[in-house]
């Protein structure tokens, strides 16, 4: 198979109906698929799932009994992937599941040795300013250019995911899966990415400053363990 993309669904049943309809022209192509996996919802994400998912072929859902995590989630989509090459993005409509097929004619162009990831505009002042900071923080901690990390879509060669180790099972797998095609010295290729509003309900993090500063604690204590592999 081609390509894999998985989409970790918390609690999206609103977001699904829609998110399956822009993945529709994805899992269509020969060789691709779309894995959603229900990361252990408690709303009718499974339901939702049962009732739609048989309009879309190509596509498929892998349901976890409990949320161990965002990184969690789609490590489980990985690890059930068939594709040779890889990929994750977010369930919310912020992002077009689409723009994976732009990624995508990425390594066609470059070959398989590269690692793709969205590049955001359409964001609001606040947001930028917010990871322009943890950008410029991660950069010179870890000393190598690390921009927009949580950015999506993400694309990667099944190789390259092999060679993983003990990655975190939180929103620090961005981080880590960008650090490692550095520490690598993969090709990093970007490309631009609309940010918009999401569709429904509400981000599971970006929510206030409160929880914002408990993502940042999170992030900075997992950077300075990946600081720590550095000189082990």
């Amino acid at each position: 198979m081609k390509f894999s993309l998985v989409i970790p669904c918390y609690n999206e049943a609103a977001n699904l109906p829609l998110l399956l309809n822009r993945c529709k022209e994805i899992g269509r192509l020969p060789g691709c698929e779309v894995i959603l996996v229900d990361n252990g919802s408690s709303d009718d994400s499974a339901q939702v799932l049962r009732d739609l998912l048989h309009q879309y072929p190509g596509c498929r859902s892998l349901h976890l009994e409990k949320n161990q995590g965002y990184g969690f989630g789609i490590l489980c989509g990985l690890n059930a992937a068939n594709g040779e090459t890889l990929g994750w993005t977010h369930a919310d409509m912020q992002t077009d599941p689409q723009d994976a097929l732009r990624g995508l004619t990425l390594f066609e162009r470059h070959g398989p040795d590269i690692f793709v990831k969205g590049r955001r505009y359409g964001r609001p002042t606040s947001d930028v300013a917010f990871t322009i900071g943890m950008s410029c923080f991660e950069t010179l901690l870890l000393g190598t250019p690390m921009w927009d990390i949580n950015a999506q879509p993400t694309l990667f060669s099944r190789s390259f995911f092999q060679t993983w180790q003990d990655p975190p099972h939180d929103f620090s797998l961005d981080l880590y899966a960008y650090y490692q095609a550095r520490r690598q010295k993969l090709n990093i290729v970007r490309f631009p990415v609309r940010f918009g509003e999401r569709a429904f309900g509400v981000s599971h993090w970006n929510v206030n400053w409160t929880a914002k500063r408990k993502f940042i604690g999170r992030t900075v204590d997992f950077s300075f363990k990946l600081r720590k592999s550095i000189k082990s």
